[in-house]
C-alpha cells in the first residue's frame, strides 16, 4: 500500500504567510503615508508640521501663529525679538521650541550645546546664523539669577481642615 504524504502542516504554513501578508498590506493601506513621511529626513519647522497636519487651519489658524503677546511669540513661546526668525526656523526644524525655552545657559553653554548637536544629533553646520543664534540665546534664555525662594506667607494662606472617620 502506498502513503498518502500529510500536507496539512504545508496547507498551515501557507496559510500563515498568506495572513501575515495579508495583514501587513492591510497596515501599510492604513498608516503607510503616515508611517513613511516620519521616515523622511526633510527638517521641517514644528508649526509647519502642526499646521500642515490640520491644526486649525484657515485664515484665523494663520493670525493665531504669528501672534505676540508681551514680547512672548504664542506659538513657540520663544522671545520675540532680533534672530527670532533665525532661531525658530533653525531650532524647530528638528525639536519643539520648548526645549529651548525649558534650558537656561551662557553664550559658551549654548554654543557646547550646538557642537553636541552637530556632532551627536547631526545638526548642520550653522554659518552666519551661529552668531545671531548664540546672541539671541544668551540674551533671551541666559542663566537667572534667583536666590532663595521667598518666605511664604503664612497668614495669606487659606487652611482647611482635613476631617477623616
Amino acid at each position: 500500500m502506498s502513503q498518502r504524504p500529510d500536507l496539512l502542516p504545508a496547507l498551515l504554513v501557507i496559510l500563515n504567510v498568506a495572513l501575515v501578508v495579508c495583514a501587513g498590506v492591510f497596515f501599510y493601506l492604513l498608516f503607510g503615508d503616515s508611517v513613511m513621511e516620519s521616515y523622511r529626513n526633510q527638517p521641517q519647522a514644528m508649526e509647519q508640521r502642526a499646521y500642515r497636519l490640520g491644526n486649525g487651519g484657515g485664515a484665523s489658524g494663520a493670525e493665531d501663529s504669528e501672534k505676540v503677546v508681551d514680547g512672548i511669540h504664542v506659538q513657540t513661546g520663544l522671545a520675540f525679538a532680533e534672530g527670532f526668525d533665525i532661531v525658530r526656523g533653525t531650532c524647530t526644524a528638528c525639536h519643539s521650541a520648548k526645549l529651548v525655552t525649558q534650558n537656561r545657559a551662557t553664550r559658551e553653554g549654548w554654543e557646547e550645546m550646538i557642537r553636541w548637536m552637530q556632532a551627536k544629533q547631526g545638526l548642520w553646520d550653522l554659518g552666519t546664523n551661529e552668531p545671531i543664534i548664540l546672541n539671541y540665546l544668551a540674551a533671551h534664555y541666559a542663566p537667572e539669577e534667583v536666590g532663595r525662594r521667598a518666605n511664604l506667607d503664612v497668614e495669606a494662606i487659606e487652611w482647611y481642615v482635613l476631617e477623616l472617620e
